[in-house]
């Protein structure tokens, strides 16, 4: 025993420094985003990133996307490496699906007809063989457009829409195969068994596994904070689309994303059977991935996935939708299962810095590192200034918002004035497309610059220096070598490949010696059977409120995030419009600043309407 006693100092003394060792990132995924070729005739070029799928294959983690003619992958969730394919025949495939048999990963494309099947052993490699040149048509499927001869009514029964778009691929435990497709605002996602020996074939008729009801669903209702339309007051129906499905303690979870891409409120929902082709019921905990507000909005269409270690992670598509409606890029949020079976994932503070496991987690919220945006309405001040483009807009936390200098020269500064020493820890850039010229990928596309910091805006030192970097970075994040106390940190420009030096935001995170919040108080009442109307006394001091609610008092897993600038704008009232009619909630409130967390406010109760 006297011998083991040492041995059991040094592991539970080791285990702590393991721990600080562990990785951090933060939202928006840091990959070089591929500038997109749709609007190459409109003029309008942006840098574009949707419909995340994430797989572990070979003890690697595959990221592909919409449009990016290649993929990612990574070793540890962290940094993510461009691959480049010998084969793609997808001409840019949109929202692709993907599955690993553990041996092989296979790869398909949205299409309107049928397309290959792609399968690789290593795909790191970038190598791909054919699986099948041409998988087989949609049983009952109508050819490409005829589908508008019927208009709003829709196809008679027996008739599906041309497919399969949006697909997803799933791998029941017993071997056999299922595709799950569908991507509409008239029609339903649709599953069916199918036999992947080459050259595939389906093995049962498509089923009709779940629509939307808004009527219903709050959180289905399409339009920035569920408005029900168009930013002019057009009504729209909402579209459902990115089918995924996942299986967990016996059942199947059939993921789904609505109502839209466009706006903040794109969420993931989920159905439940017993079967992977149902009959499947509405989780009346929806939606399980939500992120509504702050720099990141938006959290539908995407994927569900382990990581090595066992912990669950839900992808997702925030929306930016400056230069175009689809401009958008990737998201990660941990989460996972509850012992009653409920799936949910955190937005909780989910675009600030996250430490990334390394190894089982019990709590996806302690991943949070506590660190904030000292950067939000710093002073800001630049070397030059085009425009109405003011240094001002790359400290709101808008990612539609942006400084743009005056040249895009090597030695141009963005300076921020943290209003006093605080502690810093790690910095965002993220680069706004302004008139970018940029339509295609180019062995040129690459950022550079240095970060700096000072205390007293005259002695300065570096804090990382990306001078010689040879990748794009649209959305870098750099957690320093270690922390530092500095009142002052500037970017220090090198190179853009676009004509114009833009910067959304320059996000600096870290701490202050301030205290935490007080705890708020607040009131909270249902103003319609999917609504609830939530006025937050204002704390002083508080950087901003998570207002967080769910279907039970500990299962408060839903957050609507806001600084208290923009709540006192709407004097200090928030509508959620995201709840299900006849369902019971609980809400409460919770103050942040740089000094910390408040403690959290009573839970109330907010039942159903009868």
């Amino acid at each position: 025993m006297k011998r083991l006693l040492p041995a059991l100092a040094a592991l539970l003394t080791a285990l702590p420094a393991a721990a600080q060792q562990a990785r951090t990132w933060a939202n928006p995924v840091d990959v070089d985003y591929k500038y997109n070729f749709e609007q190459t005739h409109q003029g309008v070029s942006y840098r574009t990133g949707a419909d995340p799928v994430i797989v572990l294959h070979r003890d690697r983690y595959f990221l592909f996307q919409t449009l990016a003619d290649g993929y990612w992958t990574s070793e540890n969730l962290v940094d993510w490496t461009y691959v480049q394919p010998d084969k793609w025949p997808f001409n840019g495939h949109v929202a692709p699906a993907a599955v690993s048999d553990g041996e092989r990963l296979y790869l398909m494309q949205s299409a309107f007809e049928p397309r290959p099947l792609l399968v690789s052993e290593h795909p790191e490699t970038g190598h791909w063989e054919w699986h099948t040149r041409q998988l087989p048509p949609v049983p009952g499927a109508v050819s490409r457009g005829e589908e508008g001869r019927y208009g709003d009514a829709g196809l008679p029964e027996g008739k599906l829409p041309p497919g399969p778009w949006d697909p997803g691929l799933f791998i029941d435990d017993d071997g056999r195969w299922y595709l799950y497709w569908g991507s509409s605002n008239v029609y339903p996602i649709y599953g069916a068994e199918i036999d992947p020996t080459p050259p595939v074939r389906f093995l049962s008729e498509p089923v009709a596994l779940g629509r939307l009801h808004p009527d219903i669903h709050g959180w289905e209702r399409f339009g920035r904070d569920h408005s029900g339309g168009q930013p002019d007051g057009t009504p729209i129906r909402p579209f459902i689309e990115g089918a995924w499905m996942t299986k967990q303690g016996g059942r199947y979870y059939l993921q789904y994303g609505a109502p839209g891409t466009e706006f903040n409120a794109y969420a993931n929902g989920v159905w439940v059977s017993d079967s992977p082709l149902g009959p499947f019921e509405y989780a009346d905990y929806n939606p399980v991935s939500y992120k509504p507000g702050g720099f990141v909005e938006g959290a539908g269409h995407g994927s569900t996935f382990q990581d090595r270690h066992g912990n669950w992670w839900n992808t997702g598509t925030p929306w930016i939708g400056h230069n175009w409606r689809f401009e958008r890029r990737i998201a990660i949020f941990p989460g996972g299962f509850t012992p009653g079976g409920q799936m949910w994932f955190t937005s909780r503070f989910g675009d600030y810095p996250q430490r990334m496991p390394t190894g089982r987690v019990s709590d996806p919220e302690s991943l949070f590192t506590g660190w904030f945006p000292l950067s939000y309405r710093a002073g800001a001040t630049a070397s030059s200034t085009k425009g109405d483009y003011t240094p001002d807009r790359a400290v709101d936390e808008n990612p539609r918002t942006f400084w743009v200098a005056g040249r895009n020269a090597a030695g141009e500064t963005l300076t921020l004035d943290l209003g006093g020493v605080k502690r810093v820890h790690a910095v965002q850039v993220n680069y706004a497309d302004h008139e970018s010229g940029i339509y295609a990928e180019r062995p040129d596309i690459r950022t550079r610059f240095r970060l700096l910091w000072s205390r007293d805006s005259e002695n300065w030192q570096v804090f990382a220096d990306l001078s010689d970097s040879d990748r794009d970075r649209p959305n870098a994040y750099i957690e320093g070598e270690t922390s530092v106390d500095a009142r002052f940190i500037r970017y220090e420009h090198g190179e853009v490949a676009a004509a114009n030096l833009a910067i959304s935001d320059l996000r600096v995170f870290g701490t202050s010696d301030e205290p935490a919040p007080q705890t708020p108080t607040f009131r909270v009442r249902r103003t319609d059977p999917r609504d609830a109307a939530v006025t937050v006394e204002p704390v002083p001091g508080a950087l901003g409120y998570n207002i967080r609610w769910g279907v039970a008092p500990d299962r408060l897993f839903h957050t609507y995030q806001i600084y208290a600038d923009a709540l006192a704008d709407r004097d200090n009232r928030l509508d959620i419009r995201a709840l299900t009619a006849g369902v019971d909630y609980w809400f409460a409130v919770e103050a942040f600043s740089p000094g910390g967390v408040s403690e959290l406010s009573e839970v109330v109760a907010v039942p159903a309407e009868k």
